[in-house]
């Protein structure tokens, strides 16, 4: 029950319009102040002939300051929105806020529901300069993107810091499928339209949400680990299509790999998603990762799909506090692609890491990159992937291998569904090490330049090979380098 009722008319001037963001020093603007969202109900209706969508998104949320008005960000057309059951005022500013202005205040604390009816056309609405999240293919769309995206198809407190249970309910053309995060929970067909339930039942950040929508080709199956395994392709995806299912098919096997380095799988399924779009870049949206169909081109890439699985754990289970943390994201979904060569024996994680240190020279731009706190300009540059990689495997000839293997697996354990920082993570390698890791951690991701040594061995850490200098002929490349040097990402380029 609401507890609007407890509050006095004459008590509304103790109350204030919540921020229009969250104050991320990133993108300040992200996300919304004085709420919480706890479940996101989605509802649509979809038309892949004319790309109309119309619906209505009911969000459930608590009150963390008393509030005369408060902020979504969304970026279509809204056509009612209720709160508690009332109808609300809004208006549409910036670039994706809609302020509410409930007709009672909402006390702190207070239980609250909030339903947004919509319809617009999404693949003409631009924002940011021209950018769209909401992308047509020929026989449907798809929506991904990071670090924004779900103001192009629901309303949201859209931030990282903020997690919620989904369900997504969407309506299409019988023929079409849909496909989104989590478990379909059912399908039904009625006078030429279908409709596809899908629930994400694990706390989930609003950019990690996806919607696909055509004439997919799926298939299911279990991993040898009792995980449910959904995958969907385009039918249209030409030379690429081979490449695409003999690298997406292995998921089950992958999800199972990385398990013995990260702990159990953290969610109720998992799955690739390949559609007919022009990229080359993945985005790991949780449990249904969408692949561009360009990181095939050359053929079967199982170390993409490692990438974007271990961020299953790393980012999507442990999500960032806030965007300069991307580090604990694309640092750790590298690494993991070393630990595949590894097992692979297409080089070790030394060899490739000795690699990296002598492809760049101490000139080159790579090394003004701070992985731990890279700025909006180079939250997706080489650097946080490959010098982030670089501060692991620092890390591991820091501390052994048995240590370095205790703090990859507990990390995500210990964090799991939540979010956290850098400095959490230093401080958690640390009491797993029970020494200091503080120059370590401020020479690879927080201080520009290339560091004197490689990450080599370091004290008294088994030796696997001598430190590279910067000025040691570059060793040989090893075999993985170029799939993990092609890594791509679904991000705006907002920064």
């Amino acid at each position: 029950m609401s507890l609007l009722l407890a509050v006095p008319a004459a008590a509304s001037s103790g109350f204030h319009p919540g921020a229009d963001g969250l104050g991320d020093p990133y993108y300040p603007t992200f996300g919304n102040g004085g709420y919480r969202v706890s479940h996101y109900d989605i509802r649509l209706t979809y038309q892949p002939a004319t790309d109309e969508l119309e619906g209505t998104t009911t969000l459930l949320a608590t009150t963390t300051e008393n509030l005369s008005r408060f902020n979504l960000d969304f970026a279509l057309k809204v056509t009612e929105v209720r709160v508690d059951g009332r109808p609300a005022a809004f208006a549409a500013t910036g670039d994706q806020e809609l302020e509410i202005t409930p007709a009672r205040p909402l006390p702190k604390g207070a239980e609250t529901t909030v339903v947004v009816r919509y319809a617009d056309v999404p693949s003409t609405v631009e924002r940011y300069g021209g950018y769209t999240a909401w992308r047509r293919t020929p026989d449907g769309a798809l929506v991904a993107g990071e670090p924004v995206a779900a103001a192009w198809w629901f309303p949201s407190n859209d931030h990282p810091s903020d997690k919620a249970t989904f369900d997504v309910s969407v309506r299409v053309p019988a023929g079409t499928r849909v496909i989104s995060n989590g478990v379909l929970t059912g399908t039904s067909t009625r006078a030429g339209w279908t409709r596809y339930d899908w629930r994400e039942n694990k706390p989930q950040a609003t950019y990690l949400a996806t919607l696909a929508i055509g004439k997919f080709d799926v298939t299911q199956d279990t991993s040898p680990g009792g995980v449910p395994v959904y995958n969907a392709y385009s039918p249209d995806l030409g030379d690429n299509a081979g490449a695409a299912r003999a690298s997406v098919e292995r998921t089950g096997e992958l999800v199972d790999w990385l398990s013995g380095y990260f702990g159990p799988y953290p969610f109720s399924s998992v799955g690739g998603l390949v559609p007919n779009i022009p990229s080359s870049g993945g985005l790991e949206t949780q449990t249904r990762i969408v692949y561009g169909p360009g990181l095939f081109a050359r053929g079967s890439n199982t170390s993409v799909v490692v990438h974007e699985l271990a961020h299953q754990w790393y980012g999507d289970s442990v999500s960032v506090a806030r965007w300069s943390d991307i580090w604990l994201n694309e640092g750790f979904a590298q690494y993991a692609q070393f630990l595949w060569s590894e097992h692979e024996g297409e080089g070790t994680a030394q060899e490739l890491a000795d690699w990296i240190y002598a492809y760049y020279p101490a000139d080159h731009p790579f090394w003004t990159v701070t992985p731990g706190d890279p700025g909006p300009d180079g939250q997706f540059a080489d650097a946080v992937y490959q010098r982030g990689a670089l501060a692991l495997q620092a890390l591991r000839t820091t501390v052994g291998d048995q240590v370095f293997l205790r703090i990859l697996k507990g990390w995500p354990t210990e964090h799991r569904y939540g979010n956290a920082t850098v400095q959490d993570f230093q401080a958690y390698a640390e009491r797993i090490a029970g020494r200091g890791l503080g120059d370590l951690f401020t020479t690879w991701l927080f201080t520009p330049g290339k560091p004197p040594t490689g990450p080599g061995p370091a004290g008294t850490a088994p030796a696997t090979t001598t430190a590279l200098r910067a000025d040691t002929p570059a060793p040989a490349e090893p075999k993985s380098w170029q799939r993990i040097r092609e890594t791509g990402t679904l991000h705006t380029g907002l920064g």
